[in-house]
């Protein structure tokens, strides 16, 4: 397993001073956030110029892009399929092996979405990236036996696994091991039991990192365990500190 850090863990930072920061923080991986309301890089932007977009990521042989965290909010299906397939285009240049996105809205029906993925499965294919859904409140993967179906129907999806979803959502902390089989990457903070508890200081919460990684172990998985501290506005939590303990706490795990 390798210790990772999402570009969103400096948010308030334009995309370059971001890498900065993480490279000081001794990371050697990192999670780009290509969100179209994200402060890094948008997918629009990816479309319109990919080769300029991979030169953005280039900071240096120490610190090398690993995953892609993906939100495109397009006009329609035309211009969401172009962003997507950008996208991918731009991971099989950056040699990022892992793309995730986030599954339909809660209600939307199961196989119409083992459409939509299937589609997006195809295009991932073709450039040589994998797909995963983050497992989110508010959306199909909310549920782990709804997200462990869609990885069933839809053959090579897989899952980044978000627990604070799991401890502060309608799982409200029950178990979910029936995901780890399908789990491709990790996303991790810590997070309390109440509403207003999504992202706590590290030690505050109850995230269970040994047991996760156990967890993991067992099922053979050596990807990344991504640190993914928000950078809100707002925000009572120094990032530095915060991030460069829970970095320290996964490496002393693995």
């Amino acid at each position: 397993m390798f210790v990772a850090c999402s570009t969103l863990c400096f948010a308030r930072h334009p995309l370059d001073a971001a890498l900065k920061t993480i490279a000081e923080l001794e990371f050697s991986k990192f999670e780009v956030a290509v969100h179209e309301q994200g402060p890094h890089l948008r997918p629009s932007e990816v479309a319109a110029d990919v080769a300029h977009a991979a030169a953005r990521l280039r900071y240096g042989p120490g610190l090398m892009p690993a995953a892609f965290s993906v939100e495109i909010r397009a006009a329609g299906d035309a211009d969401y399929l172009k962003q997507f397939k950008a996208v991918c285009r731009l991971a099989r240049l950056s040699t990022v092996p892992l793309l995730t996105i986030a599954a339909a809205k809660n209600g939307t029906a199961l196989d119409a979405e083992v459409q939509r993925l299937t589609r997006l499965m195809a295009h991932a294919d073709k450039e040589g990236v994998l797909l995963a859904l983050d497992t989110r409140n508010g959306t199909l993967t909310e549920d782990p036996d709804a997200a462990v179906a869609l990885c069933q129907k839809v053959p090579n999806l897989g899952l980044t696994l978000d627990p604070s979803h799991y401890l502060v959502g309608p799982n409200q902390g029950k178990n979910y091991d029936q995901v780890f089989p399908f789990v491709r990457q990790v996303h991790l903070r810590d997070t309390g039991r109440a509403p207003n508890q999504f992202q706590v200081r590290i030690g505050q919460g109850e995230i269970e990192y040994g047991r996760i990684i156990s967890q993991l172990a067992r099922h053979g998985y050596e990807r990344l365990l991504c640190v993914d501290i928000r950078d809100v506005a707002d925000s009572p939590i120094a990032m530095e500190p915060e991030v460069r303990k829970l970095k320290y706490l996964l490496e002393s795990l693995i």
